[in-house]
């Protein structure tokens, strides 16, 4: 049974980061226009402006018609579209449908087949943003070291559920006074010997049976002091 409720628990905590995950990155692409607002500069031909590594942050809004010579661009390779590019727009080689073409900063001339001819089904989005380095995480969490980082962190979250059910269990099951252990109540047994205070009680004798008056401390003692000065007459 316990285990059940674990793996219920895990299971929810699962789902919740997962739909949060997806709640943001539906974000991500609303607010920037694109399925992936995000890319790793993989090579050096765009040094010193970006340095591979690099993460940048593509805005899909901005409209094909609107680039202009000297925006660097992500696009998909002309030739086979199996790569994504990103470039520096050097001209603008026909206006009607427009047509761009590109070249890296660091590369002697454009690549034909790569950096041109661009037209507006190759475009993908303009780079707004530039994180330095961040990249370098993406190269750590590659296969298998992501998978490890996942069962870990599953892992984790297990122990800490079955922690959290044993201590709730402990602490349900906890009798402090051990009700089935007379001498554990020894510590409780002197209550009825303390001292009491009569500024906020009112003492009785338990010796004066109950059909007798009862007299006050304050009453027995002005009798007392009476009778004392009666005997000194």
């Amino acid at each position: 049974m316990t285990k059940r409720l674990i793996s219920k628990n895990v299971i929810k905590d699962l789902t919740i980061v997962a739909m949060g995950v997806v709640i943001i990155w539906i974000g991500l692409q609303v607010v920037f226009g694109t399925e992936n607002p995000f890319y790793v500069v993989a090579s050096g031909s765009m040094i010193p402006k970006l340095q591979v590594y690099d993460v940048l942050i593509v805005q899909g809004h901005v409209q094909f018609e609107d680039v202009q010579i000297g925006d660097i661009i992500v696009f998909d390779r002309p030739s086979g579209q199996d790569r994504v590019i990103v470039h520096r727009v050097v001209s603008i080689t026909d206006d009607d449908p427009k047509t761009l073409r590109t070249k890296g900063d660091n590369n002697v001339a454009s690549i034909p087949g790569t950096d041109f001819p661009i037209t507006e089904k190759e475009y993908i989005g303009k780079v707004e943003y530039v994180i330095p380095q961040i990249g370098y995480v993406t190269q750590v969490l590659k296969p298998p070291t992501n998978y490890i980082l996942i069962v870990l962190v599953i892992g984790v979250m297990i122990v800490k559920e079955i922690i959290k059910r044993k201590n709730v269990k402990e602490l349900s099951l906890t009798d402090p006074l051990n009700s089935n252990d007379p001498d554990s109540l020894k510590d409780y047994s002197d209550l009825e010997t303390l001292e009491k205070d009569s500024t906020y009680s009112e003492h009785f004798d338990s010796r004066i049976p109950d059909n007798e008056p009862i007299e006050s401390s304050q009453e027995t003692k002005k009798d007392s002091e009476g009778k004392i000065g009666e005997n000194k007459d």
